[in-house]
């Protein structure tokens, strides 16, 4: 496995061509700073739970789904933990994880990697997309099973445990061909991260699902509502089909049209 430097936006402009890649992410349904327990996953694929709170603690076993994306190569795959989804966009036997759940979730995330064919070895990078611990729970579990380099908005890093250190990332950085999008609010190093190529939106916590629309994010749970509902508006600026939540059942069709009506509602509009 071959561990890709971070590179700037121009790079990924330059580089990206057709290449398919696909994508990881996981995340558990109620976002706190306090820690939570592991949640129980549903048993059939694609299903979220919407309470805000677990109901077990026995380990999270997989129930993952998948999606191909506007071109051929381009997949994403969920784990759903019934609480928080984990979704991957991964290509020629490479990965990126996009957070990591509650602690002692790295066994459903293994899992989840093997449903498509793929191990640790393949596990190039680990992104944050913020320093909640239903986000960050298994950072060790993952870091020492896959040895990546890890990444995280300047506003959370400093919060978030690890065994190793992480790398800064904001706008105009990308990992992996994904871009990096600062979505402040949920909390102050919120990020988003978005594959161009293959039309997904990952967006941690900046966005929930809500009943196959989109929902802005959880006021109980964000330090900023200012700030986050700004961060919906940017993301509506941006063009994907696909939305990948934290919390909540991924909108698979037109996904930034439906940002760009809660962005105008939010608004006043």
């Amino acid at each position: 496995m071959t561990t890709r430097a971070l590179v700037t936006r121009r790079m990924l402009l330059r580089d990206m061509g057709t290449a398919g890649m696909a994508v990881m992410v996981l995340g558990v349904a109620a976002c706190s700073e306090e820690p939570t327990d592991e949640a129980t996953p549903t048993s059939e694929p694609g299903s979220t739970s919407t309470s805000d709170q677990p109901t077990s603690t026995s380990s999270p076993s997989p129930a993952p789904t998948s999606s191909t994306g506007r071109s051929a190569g381009h997949q994403w795959q969920r784990v759903n933990l019934g609480f928080v989804s984990a979704y991957i966009i991964y290509r020629n036997g490479e990965a990126a994880i996009v957070d990591t759940g509650v602690e002692d979730s790295e066994g459903s995330i293994e899992a989840a990697l093997g449903e498509v064919g793929l191990g640790w070895d393949a596990v190039g990078h680990l992104i944050v997309t913020h320093k909640h611990p239903d986000h960050q729970g298994s950072m060790r579990g993952v870091l020492e099973a896959s040895s990546a380099p890890w990444y995280a908005g300047a506003g959370d890093i400093g919060a978030i445990t690890a065994p190793t250190a992480g790398s800064m990332v904001g706008d105009g950085d990308a990992v992996f061909d994904l871009e990096i999008i600062e979505t402040p609010g949920h909390t102050p190093g919120h990020i988003s991260v978005l594959d161009p190529a293959g039309g997904v939106l990952i967006t941690g916590d900046a966005l929930n699902g809500a009943d196959g629309r989109v929902a802005g994010p959880n006021p109980d749970f964000s330090e900023d509502m200012d700030l986050a509902n700004a961060s919906v508006a940017k993301l509506a600026e941006f063009d994907y089909e696909v939305a990948l939540f934290g919390h909540g059942d991924p909108v698979t069709e037109g996904a930034s049209g439906l940002v760009s009506e809660l962005a105008q509602s939010l608004d006043g509009g």
